[in-house]
């Protein structure tokens, strides 16, 4: 069984990977790093006001997964009608002693990884104004893949951080909703359960970080947001199991908060952004739920 689930988990992710990358309309800088850009797709055949997705793209927030894999679910998304932002952030190097190019390099950035993505929330307004005058910002879900549900879910909860947080926000973002796919939601059980080789403890900069800046970072400790939220999650998923999803389910009943929660039966971790699969129009069908 563990080999047939491997066998699985490799072909979903060979067939997310075998699209060709799709080029975007318009790339924008949010600051002066080079990942510091911004992608954006126009929607297809629309004639009026869009919905604006933005996505943020997973790869357990490591150098070498950027946003370039998950430009054909752009894509896809664009085809649906949407307006779409492709959003670049800041991810982990090598590891310590580690040469460029290193096999594992670190999952994310302490704390560039955050201002990055906080930096590009706050830009994308303008930048949409700019380049996508057929998008409505107002009727914007965020959506993210695997850390970038993570990012996605964090993005939301910027108004329910701690006190003195630098990214703070003072009120919620005009968000319709959130759309997580495969989130590392809970820290406190993807470190139980090694998601993505320990990615969690590493982007809080190690186990003598952890404890202190998790409240900075988890989702499941910024609860409720008061944001329309929803999961999705395939139950047969070993990169990121269902019982992270289902713990930050639950925290935020527990904060008084329902949140949705989608699990596809025969489904992995790649499938919900691979356009070629079934799994990733229920994924469309989630979003446009918020956004219609």
């Amino acid at each position: 069984m563990p080999d047939d689930a491997a066998s699985r988990a490799a072909a979903e992710e060979e067939s997310a990977f075998s699209h060709p990358s799709v080029e975007p309309e318009a790339t924008r800088a949010y600051g002066e790093h080079t990942d510091q850009v911004i992608d954006f797709y126009a929607p297809q055949g629309e004639s009026g006001p869009a919905p604006l997705v933005v996505v943020l793209h997973g790869g357990a927030w490591r150098a070498p997964y950027d946003r370039r894999h998950i430009t054909p679910f752009a894509g896809f998304l664009a085809r649906r009608g949407f307006a779409v932002a492709n959003v670049e952030y800041r991810r982990g190097g090598a590891a310590p002693g580690q040469g460029q190019g290193a096999d594992d390099p670190v999952a994310g950035r302490w704390p560039d990884t955050f201002d990055d993505v906080a930096a590009a929330m706050d830009a994308l307004p303008a930048l949409v104004r700019e380049v996508l005058p057929q998008a409505d910002v107002r009727r914007t879900v965020l959506t993210g893949h695997s850390a970038g549900g993570h990012l996605a879910l964090w993005a939301a909860a910027r108004h329910v951080l701690p006190a003195g947080s630098p990214w703070r926000t003072d009120g919620p973002a005009p968000l319709r909703g959130v759309v997580a796919l495969a989130p590392i939601a809970d820290f406190e059980v993807a470190a139980k359960l090694e998601v993505c080789g320990n990615a969690a403890v590493q982007l809080l900069g190690g186990e003598e970080n952890f404890t202190e800046r998790r409240p900075y970072a988890d989702p499941a400790l910024l609860l409720p947001t008061g944001i329309a939220t929803t999961l999705v999650q395939g139950r047969a998923d070993i990169d990121v199991p269902e019982a992270v999803a289902e713990s930050y389910a639950e925290a935020a009943a527990k904060a008084g908060e329902m949140v949705g929660l989608t699990l596809l039966e025969g489904v992995g971790h790649f499938p919900l952004i691979d356009p070629a699969a079934d799994a990733c129009a229920v994924v469309a069908e989630e979003i446009a739920q918020l956004a219609w």
